[in-house]
């Protein structure tokens, strides 16, 4: 694995993903309130994703245990801090998911659940309050695509280093790979 700089990694994403201080705040102080709906949240993401044939595959016979470990990490969410350590982690995650061979759209699809499901946990929180709850998940959106972002590095990089092992074992060099691949490309 090639050496990241987390704390570059870190104003990248949050960059990137719009997640400003300010929205860290929001989304930490949303968690009193929304703490308690995790497990709700939780389970309807996994009823969801096991409904799917193709997501289906990667649960079975370990639902149960992603379910905690799901659990954790939407409360690590509401709790912060989102720094280079939360960065290191989510990288993990995505090291993980890419161990188990994870389609990296799976990823993506599953912080669209997780955003569907918390808002529509915000928007009965909140009653008619629709400005507290459209800031909030403003805020949630932030750190999901921050976290969604780092996950995503995570598969760029076991990429390059599948890349580079192919490259040395060939012995092509990366201008002739990339005129190859371009010349592919146009035929």
């Amino acid at each position: 694995m090639q050496n990241l700089n987390y704390s570059e990694l870190t104003q990248y994403a949050k960059a990137l993903a719009n997640f400003t201080p300010e929205q860290e705040r929001v989304v930490m102080e949303s968690g009193a309130l929304l703490k308690p709906h995790l497990v709700e949240v939780t389970e309807s993401f996994y009823d969801k994703l096991l409904a799917i044939p193709e997501t289906r595959r990667f649960l079975q016979g370990r639902t149960e245990r992603l379910k905690n470990t799901h659990l954790s990490w939407l409360d690590k969410i509401f709790t912060g801090p989102y720094d280079n350590e939360y960065t290191a982690y989510m990288y993990m995650v995505g090291v993980i998911h890419v161990r188990v061979d994870l389609p990296v759209e799976f990823m993506a699809a599953g912080m669209t659940l997780i955003a569907d499901a918390l808002s529509t946990k915000l928007n009965a929180l909140y009653g008619g309050d629709h400005r507290q709850s459209r800031d909030t998940m403003a805020a949630i959106n932030g750190v999901l695509g921050y976290s969604l972002i780092v996950m995503q590095k995570s598969y760029q990089s076991s990429m390059e280093e599948q890349l580079q092992k192919f490259l040395k074992i060939t012995g092509i060099t990366r201008a002739l790979y990339q005129n190859m691949a371009l010349a592919y490309k146009g035929g």
